[in-house]
């Protein structure tokens, strides 16, 4: 891939820079958002399309090793990151990470787990927007359950190239978390979650032949050097902008990107 073909940089770095400030706004790593534009310039250079996908998932993935750090450094500076929670959730999602990037990552086909993961995410979209509130009394499961949570979490994000905001965010305030605490501690959980599954990744295609200069496993690392450039300096940027909008607010625009999300597989999986 010419990377250092002055287009495809520039389109990386814009790729870079939105998907970047989004990580800090909403506390999302970004990499579900990117997987679809890498699908094209991956498909563009001659890898196949189901290759191609598996290595946009990937190196979207990886991306948010760097946002997260970025992101999560900003939302510490406020005190917005319950690190309780991360360390309760880490340990399952650990794990969850694992087996999704290096087991069913090569295994499992696109149609069926896309078209569950539009309706789940169509789901959490729509119970942000009716902003109905928790049970009072409700709180975060014990080191079971949050095992057994954090392990879905891992499973789904690495099988889609996401930082498991869409699941770990609606997960937190239906425990009564608050918004602005549940988006900060969803970007530190974006590292783990990150780091096991592009583990995974590596490990499950390490026997490929290399589609592309530069691939390691599934993951593309020329084009996650300009992608986690811009994403790093971009992701504090939108963390700062998190903290000035209001709760309410904040709920519908991590809705209507949820919302996004859902039309987009269900385009992709229906359509094509």
């Amino acid at each position: 891939m010419a990377l250092l073909d002055p287009t495809l940089v520039v389109e990386l770095l814009l790729l870079g820079c939105c998907t970047g400030f989004l990580a800090g706004l909403l506390g999302i790593g970004g990499g579900m958002l990117m997987v679809p534009f890498l699908t094209v310039i991956f498909s563009n250079r001659g890898v196949e399309a189901g290759l191609a996908l598996k290595m946009a998932v990937a190196t979207a993935m990886a991306t948010i090793l760097f946002t997260s750090v970025s992101s999560v450094r900003a939302h510490h500076a406020r005190g917005a990151v319950r690190w309780d929670l991360v360390k309760t959730l880490a340990p399952g999602i650990v794990a969850g990470g694992l087996l999704s990037g290096a087991g069913l990552f090569a295994l499992i086909k696109g149609q069926a787990l896309g078209l569950l993961f539009a309706c789940f995410v169509g789901f959490s979209a729509t119970q942000m927007l009716r902003d109905r509130k928790p049970q009072p009394g409700r709180q975060m499961p014990g080191p079971v359950g949050a095992t057994a949570a954090g392990g879905a979490i891992g499973l789904v994000a690495g099988l889609v190239g996401a930082g498991g905001a869409f699941m770990s965010v609606p997960f937190m305030v239906w425990c009564n978390v608050a918004i602005h605490h549940a988006v900060a501690t969803s970007a530190a959980l974006g590292f783990p979650i990150a780091l096991s599954s592009v583990a995974g990744y590596v490990i499950a295609g390490w026997g490929l032949p290399s589609p592309l200069p530069g691939t390691l496993g599934y993951l593309s690392l020329p084009a996650l050097a300009v992608l986690a450039l811009a994403s790093v300096v971009m992701a504090p940027h939108g963390a700062r902008a998190a903290h000035r909008l209001d709760t309410k607010r904040l709920k519908k625009v991590f809705a209507v990107l949820l919302y996004g999300l859902a039309g987009f597989m269900l385009w992709k999986m229906l359509v094509h």
